[in-house]
């Protein structure tokens, strides 16, 4: 393809990422004033992000596998329409059930945009080129991050309401879809296609049930209980048989295995959960953070995304351009890695007492490590693998870090409302006793509930402030041990020459006396 017929056919893939990025921040910032109004707790918040990454995660590697099987283009599309559907659903909902249910299904739809928009352009540009066009990614990404609470925050704060959040992203994907029929022309490999409908139900499987053991343990249950055991043996058990029909009953399996013959893909998969673990974790829960802790509305939520957001466009497009120049990779992910472990120390500090300057500015330095880090993960991949596989392996990446983040919002979720609760408890008999509050007021707060805290009095508000804004710091400092494993796991990946050819194929050796002779080895 030409550099023309890249840019036509990028165009529409980056409306698609647009929409699919869109998808999840317009709906944070209106999240608090939704679950209020369908009388939800902090676990039905949760489980509403929880739904869609539990979906994307997988069904990524499915979508992966599909893409090296069948048009790429139809399959994107397919993704679209999918997407369309769910946030119709979740536009609708009346209740908290509906609306996890249509965020499952939004879920399966973006969940393909994201894996094969990457699987697509690793179809169309060689690794060493594809630093020119990830600016163009990054840029937006960082757009998508930035207007989602914005746009949100302004549409839950019109007449339009919380509902129409779900719609906004529906002309673009309708664009994206035109864009893509008249744009995108790449070839369908026929080959014998044998769908491994058992493994992917087993790793469906066993990802649900050891997402669900952890979003609902120490609130439905104890940590350590009968329920707990069963249901991670369950879930272990379940994954050991996918493991085992992946390596030995599978045809062509959902995922690989010989694909963690690798070192470098080996490695990038761990530094993926992890820095999954860090990115959603961390930026999910603090838009909630600055509404409930700090008191604003969703719209000015949104604007306080924009240091990181900054932070991530900058990187990305500067190391994008780089590394096309130099076909240097690895200096940037480790840097980008250390950026994203100093920036969950420093957020590991904040509570709700804390200068928004410099929660700016430590937002600011997370998403410089962001930026750096999450297009590279996926080209240090894509450069060790040939084009029949490229699906598959990119795939992987993103299961992981989706996996990763959906780990970490389940698990930081659970601790949050936990901390939440626990010290809202233990401060309402205080209250009581001074005269501040009436045992009325104190028990129409019901026990894990997300209430609407403008509309509490002052000294429950202030209460439940302090609890969030504490236990907010606390889900950083959990995730610092994630972000600086990630940096250990990068450093060990071997950096390996960009290759400039679209195919895993073996590139002649220059000729250094002969480029001598012609007078080209110095610009050589």
């Amino acid at each position: 393809m030409t550099h023309k017929e890249i840019l036509e056919a990028l165009s529409g893939l980056l409306i698609a990422m647009f929409v699919a990025i869109l998808s999840s921040t317009v709906v944070t910032n209106a999240l608090p004033r939704i679950v209020a109004d369908l009388h939800g707790t902090q676990t039905g918040y949760t489980w509403v992000l929880v739904a869609t990454m539990l979906a994307m995660t997988a069904t990524t590697p499915i979508w992966g596998k599909l893409a090296d099987l069948f048009s790429k283009k139809l399959l994107v599309q397919i993704a679209l329409v999918v997407y369309v559907a769910g946030s119709a659903l979740a536009g609708l909902a009346q209740s908290m059930s509906w609306l996890i249910g249509a965020r499952v299904v939004t879920g399966l739809g973006v969940g393909g945009v994201m894996a094969l928009i990457q699987i697509i352009i690793g179809s169309m540009v060689s690794p060493r080129e594809r630093g020119r066009y990830s600016g163009y990614i990054g840029a937006s990404f960082g757009l998508a991050t930035l207007a989602g609470p914005l746009v949100g925050g302004v549409i839950v704060d019109s007449p339009l309401g919380w509902r129409g959040c779900f719609y906004v992203g529906l002309p673009f994907a309708i664009a994206a879809f035109a864009v893509l029929q008249t744009k995108l022309h790449l070839p369908t490999v026929k080959r014998e296609v044998k769908i491994d409908y058992l493994g992917a139900t087993l790793i469906m499987g066993g990802v649900s049930l050891l997402l669900i053991w952890v979003s609902l343990a120490g609130q439905q249950f104890d940590w350590v209980s009968a329920t707990t055991a069963w249901m991670v043996i369950g879930g272990l058990a379940v994954l050991a048989a996918a493991v085992f029909v992946e390596a030995r009953v599978a045809a062509q399996p959902i995922i690989p295995l010989e694909l963690f013959k690798d070192r470098t893909i080996s490695l990038a998969t761990i530094a993926a959960i992890l820095v999954g673990v860090v990115l959603l974790a961390g930026t999910t829960f603090l838009s909630e953070f600055f509404q409930t802790a700090r008191g604003m509305s969703p719209t000015h939520a949104g604007l306080m995304s924009l240091t990181m957001v900054v932070g991530l466009m900058g990187t990305s497009i500067v190391s994008g351009r780089l590394i096309s120049a130099t076909g240097r990779w690895k200096i940037w992910l480790v840097a980008g890695m250390a950026d994203l472990a100093v920036g969950t120390v420093l957020l590991s500090t904040i509570d709700h007492t804390t200068s928004l300057w410099l929660i700016g500015l430590y937002m600011f330095i997370l998403g410089l490590g962001l930026g750096a880090t999450q297009q590279n993960l996926i080209l240090s991949v894509q450069n060790n693998v040939d084009q029949a596989n490229i699906g598959a392996a990119s795939s992987v990446v993103n299961f992981f870090r989706t996996l990763g983040g959906a780990i970490g919002v389940s698990a930081f979720g659970a601790v949050l409302s936990h901390q939440v609760a626990s010290h809202v408890e233990d401060g309402i008999p205080g209250l009581i006793q001074s005269g501040q509050i009436t045992a009325a007021q104190a028990g129409a707060l019901g026990h894990g509930d997300v209430p609407a805290v403008a509309s509490l009095p002052d000294a429950l508000r202030e209460l439940y402030e302090g609890a969030f804004g504490d236990a907010t710091g606390h889900i950083f400092l959990f995730g610092i041990p994630c972000a600086v494993l990630a940096l250990v796991v990068v450093a060990l990946i071997k950096e390996t020459r960009l290759r400039t050819t679209l195919d895993k194929i073996e590139e002649p050796e220059l000729d250094l006396e002969l480029a001598a002779e012609l007078g080209v080895g110095e610009k050589l």
